[in-house]
């Protein structure tokens, strides 16, 4: 038996530190496990009782007549490893340390926390930190949540994996009042062993769990989160995550514009893309998400029909759907007819949101008028209404919803005008996702768009880090490299660049200008000072023979501003016609490197249209990073504008993903502002570039 399987479907369960005394926590998980009809051997370890609630209760772990599938610890954290080294002893499958003190407390926890581990042996760990889990599919409650003494949590098909305990339960007594179902609640705490990863792998293969829900607070395990993300997306098993801490800034990196624009949750918000993964971004869509999507309807257009007794709330979800790209069209011509037949009185069918007034109307009524919309093609979905009207009398509306939804493979969600606890709690025990907010009708809708495909598509497979020799090993000079070193390494990696000249003094930079056969650009080198532009280090369109006097200017200025003479300086091809772009790459602390893309030039921070993927990247990434930008009809050829080479932009955006993967943990930031896209059939032409290589001893790894 899987050391999981024990943990969520136990055959025995040890409580250790059980008390008989009805008002310590400690005495809950007996309690709840009796309540929730567990069926199996409990075994209550302390050695104050000779029995617990019935159980025999032995006076320590030794003395159990066998290995219990699972142990719940209570104990106070001093006493923890050595419980835990003494149930890893006898056998034990998994054990569930609550108590804190651990590696939330620093330092000294975090040393507490791994001498935990290693007292485990091989012995599975859910914690510490932790409230447990609730088993609902088969009634095994392992938790001392208070959130289960005055609940009647009804199973469901929805998994919630939690990192915070008290989520757990809000979640839960939350889920509870409005008829959500849960097949399993399990809180990870600090995840000393088992983490969020693990247990949406053991998830997927869970027949009672359809959807997955998690909040998170972070990840410890990024890769087999991929992996194990990627199988829920191939079986089928949608998730839906709430990460906490969307407002941190992220880390800001000294060199380049990339760290300030890819802060740390636009790379989980590029994760949760790249996996196929559902985004919850309030609280409430923790539970309305997985809620629509637990139904296993799925939309297969964007045309909504709204079907309402109360106008003005009709309006707010029809509002709602068109503000998340949903169409609210009228009734065609043969569905209009049809509603116009039923001879409903003072109904107002000819429209979108379709009004049948319930002043005296009856449920055949609405029946007929759902059937219509239903069945008619011009509709996709069906959002109903709750009036004031159909609260006060639940069966005129109650009872033709749940035919109606049983007859259609047509996603059907409702919407509760009035405050109406009871009726949302009703229609979501009957399997219709009933909501109190018009705005979670529009958000429900937009994941079941999501998940139209049951699996998700094909995902094109990552650019293979290109191998690299010594040259290029020589070239990663630790600290920041100048642009003309920055842009000789993208080249290497088959990035193009601008034809350019290095030149150490003014006066060659006359004779270097000439061989271009036009006017330049003329930038300073230099090492220390990576954004020459701030401190007047960058001139273009410059006639050659004007480059030699622009050159000291740019010189006196520079050591004026800074303090430091330039290295030399850069003669460079004069671009036009091109789009400027932002191609850069960071390492987040807890995801690994990241790949951004957005419109560049000296505002790139200002505009802030990027788009951000976890690299390596596939060809489809790039794609759809490009698509992402609000700036991309500009390449797509917007008011006449050339249509820009965005082939090419693909090609570049994977070099460069291959260039930052290969070098690996000793490349800290690369930055490519601008990256030229000139018009289709030539190509692209990186304009200027920023990398800063690890120190020895000072990289990631």
């Amino acid at each position: 038996m899987d050391a999981l399987e024990r943990l969520i479907r136990p055959k025995s369960v040890a409580i250790i530190g059980a008390s008989a005394d009805a008002g310590k926590l400690t005495s809950r998980p007996l309690a709840f496990l009796q309540k929730h009809g567990y069926g199996h051997e409990i075994f209550p370890v302390n050695p104050r009782y000779p029995s617990i609630s019935g159980h025999p209760c032995f006076p320590d772990i030794r003395s159990l007549p066998h290995a219990p599938d699972v142990a719940i610890v209570l104990v106070g954290s001093a006493r923890v490893p050595e419980a835990v080294r003494d149930l890893g002893a006898i056998g034990t499958g998994a054990a569930i340390v609550l108590a804190g003190g651990f590696g939330e407390s620093g330092a000294d926890g975090m040393a507490r926390q791994q001498a935990l581990k290693s007292a485990a042996g091989g012995m599975r760990l859910l914690g510490p930190n932790t409230i447990g889990l609730v088993n609902l599919t088969d009634g095994i409650a392992l938790s001392a949540s208070a959130a289960l003494q005055n609940s009647q949590a009804v199973p469901g098909s929805i998994a919630l994996v939690s990192q915070s305990g008290g989520i757990l339960g809000s979640l839960l007594s939350r889920a509870e009042a409005q008829g959500i179902g849960f097949s399993k609640l399990i809180a990870t705490g600090n995840e000393a062993d088992i983490d969020v990863s693990d247990l949406v792998d053991y998830l997927i293969d869970d027949p009672a769990t359809q959807v997955i829900a998690l909040y998170l607070e972070g990840l410890r395990k990024p890769m087999q989160f991929r992996q194990a993300a990627q199988r829920a997306a191939q079986a089928g098993k949608p998730i839906v995550a709430f990460k906490v801490g969307r407002s941190e800034s992220g880390a800001h990196a000294a060199s380049s514009h990339t760290g300030a624009l890819a802060g740390s949750d636009a790379v989980y918000d590029a994760l949760f893309r790249q996996l196929g993964i559902i985004r919850a971004l309030q609280f409430s869509d923790l539970l309305d998400i997985p809620q629509a999507l637990s139904s296993g309807r799925r939309l297969k257009g964007r045309r909504i029909a709204v079907v309402t007794s109360t106008g003005g709330a009709a309006s707010l979800v029809a509002d709602a759907a068109g503000l998340a790209g949903f169409e609210t069209l009228a009734p065609d011509q043969m569905t209009a007819e049809r509603l116009k037949a039923l001879n409903i009185p003072d109904a107002v069918l000819d429209r979108n949101p379709i009004d049948v007034t319930l002043a005296g109307v009856k449920s055949e009524y609405f029946r007929g008028v759902l059937d219509s919309v239903l069945e008619s093609p011009s509709y996709d979905a069906v959002a109903v209404i709750l009036g004031s009207s159909s609260i006060t009398e639940p069966e005129i509306v109650g009872a033709p919803l749940r035919d109606c939804f049983a007859r259609t493979d047509k996603p059907i969600v409702t919407f509760a005008s009035p405050h109406a606890p009871q009726a949302i709690r009703h229609l979501n025990l009957s399997g219709i996702p009933t909501f109190a907010t018009p705005e979670a009708c529009a958000t429900a809708f937009s994941a079941m768009w999501r998940m139209r495909d049951k699996s998700s598509p094909q995902v094109s497979a990552p650019t293979v880090p290109a191998a690299f020799g010594a040259d290029v090993q020589s070239m990663l000079r630790p600290g920041p490299l100048n642009e003309y070193e920055s842009k000789a390494l993208f080249a290497k990696f088959g990035v193009p660049i601008t034809r350019e000249v290095c030149v150490a003094t003014s006066e060659k930079a006359a004779p270097a200008a000439l061989n271009f056969g036009g006017n330049v650009a003329i930038k300073i080198l230099s090492r220390e000072v990576l954004h020459k532009s701030d401190v007047g280090g960058v001139a273009v369109n410059i006639a050659p023979g004007e480059a030699g006097a622009i050159c000291m200017r740019m010189a006196e200025g520079f050591l004026s501003a800074t303090g430091r003479k330039p290295e030399g300086f850069l003669v460079q091809e004069l671009v036009t016609g091109g789009i400027e772009m932002i191609l850069g790459f960071k390492y987040d602390k807890q995801l690994g490197p990241s790949i951004l893309l957005g419109m560049g030039g000296i505002a790139a921070e200002l505009y802030k249209d990027t788009a951000v993927r976890l690299a390596p990247l596939s060809r489809r990434d790039a794609e759809e990073m490009i698509d992402e930008l609000k700036s991309a009809p500009l390449l797509r050829g917007f008011r006449g504008r050339p249509v820009a080479d965005v082939d090419a932009l693909v090609d570049a955006m994977l070099a460069f993903s291959s260039m930052a993967t290969s070098i690996g943990k000793n490349l800290l930031e690369a930055e490519i502002n601008p990256l030229f896209v000139l018009p289709r059939g030539n190509g692209v032409k990186a304009g200027d570039g920023v990398v800063v290589v690890a120190a020895d001893g000072d990289g990631r790894g």
